[in-house]
């Protein structure tokens, strides 16, 4: 048995339920108040944040282009990726490997990884993490552009230069490392 999981936990009570929280139906392709954030070239769009969850979790719709992905790192919460389209190679590790549509990749906390798109076609990954946060660190670093599928500007050396120091000197608020290659 997992010592973790809803079951290991001692019976109680079931809670009321909170009428202050409510459903949230997310048309990513359709919807104009979603956040749409160029992060390390990609286009990340907020879909469920942590204000929606009470903390548990966000999601987050994340299109890679080709060459894309961010650099590796590592942080102390749980992130799950699903394949929605494409491709991306997958360092988890160390180790590479290939994450193709349909493919679920659990990456536990605090272990070192990395995708990046590899293949000549866009990627799109669901991206889950619990607890929320990194939802919160995507708004504070990223770009805002269009629609989930708008490339964030091009970057010159020098705006790359402070973005990434940017995401450095934010990153331990987050609880995330970024790791040098």
């Amino acid at each position: 048995m997992n010592t973790h999981s809803i079951t290991s936990q001692p019976i109680s009570s079931m809670p009321s339920d909170d009428l202050q929280r409510n459903a949230k139906v997310v048309r990513p392709n359709e919807d104009r108040n979603l956040l749409h954030l160029g992060v390390v070239g990609d286009t990340y769009t907020i879909l469920v944040t942590g204000a929606d969850t009470d903390g548990r979790y966000c999601l987050i719709d994340m299109y890679v282009p080709p060459g894309g992905g961010p650099p590796p790192h590592r942080h102390d919460f749980e992130e799950s990726f699903t394949i929605l389209e494409g491709e991306v190679e997958v360092t988890f590790r160390g180790e590479k490997s290939i994450a193709r549509t349909g493919d679920t990749l659990n990456i536990p906390s605090n272990a070192p990884h990395q995708f990046h798109n590899a293949s000549e076609q866009p990627a799109r990954l669901l991206c889950v993490c619990s607890p929320a946060g990194q939802d919160e660190f995507f708004m504070e670093i990223g770009i805002p552009v269009a629609t989930r599928t708008t490339a964030p500007p091009k970057l010159d050396e020098a705006a790359q230069a402070e973005f990434m120091a940017k995401s450095e000197a934010l990153a331990p608020k987050y609880r995330t490392e970024i790791l040098k290659p």
